[in-house]
């Protein structure tokens, strides 16, 4: 059986959860992480020496980095319908996925550990401005693709990108400050709430 290393309410983990559940894998979870065990502890640095979750256990095979283990598990078992074959429909997914995990997550990093989370880390207001500037502009083109679709973000159909995409519109509505309307990514967010995996794990946390 598949195990999972890291607790529930973190984001990453949350997108190794919700492929499991769109590809009706079984797993054991063990909480790790802030709150938890120490990801610091030697048995945890042995599987990922970057002391982060998730950690993917598939019998010996050990793999870590959240959008790697999700394109694993839809390679392994049989989930072509999440991450196609076919080299211009998986580049989309691509795509999307690294465009969720470069320019989109970059830019809420600040104005979501400042409003979200209330870290007192993040206390710049200058900062916490320009991130929620460039988190607008960066919601705008997923507003404009979403629009273009009328589905998901790679075409009509669901895909692997939209997990991790779909737990970041999740953090753009939790967080409280002055959104400009987005109409089709509204309409997004309340599509993803047909799946079992968002039920299941999509508000896990909260954001």
């Amino acid at each position: 059986m598949l195990k999972i290393l890291g607790k529930a309410s973190s984001i990453n983990v949350r997108k190794v959860l919700w492929t499991c559940a769109e590809l009706n894998l079984p797993f054991d979870r063990e909480d790790w992480g802030s709150g938890f065990r120490p990801t610091s502890e030697p048995g945890f640095l042995a599987l990922n020496p970057n002391a982060m979750v998730p950690v993917l256990q598939d019998g010996d095979f050990v793999l870590w980095e959240s959008n790697s283990i999700i394109r694993y598990l839809a390679g392994q078992y049989d989930g072509l319908r999440l991450y196609p074959a076919e080299p211009k429909r998986r580049a989309r997914v691509d795509q999307w996925m690294d465009w969720q995990a470069t320019d989109l997550n970059r830019a809420w990093s600040y104005a979501f550990m400042a409003l979200a989370r209330q870290s007192p880390a993040h206390r710049d207001a200058a900062a916490v401005e320009a991130s929620c500037h460039a988190w607008a502009q960066f919601m705008g083109i997923l507003d404009q693709r979403l629009a273009a679709t009328g589905a998901y973000v790679a075409g009509d159909a669901f895909t692997l990108a939209d997990i991790p995409v779909g737990l970041s519109v999740n953090r753009w509505f939790a967080t409280p400050f002055d959104k400009p309307a987005l109409p089709a990514a509204a309409a997004y967010y309340d599509r993803l709430a047909d799946r079992e995996g968002y039920r299941l794990y999509f508000r896990n946390g909260t954001a």
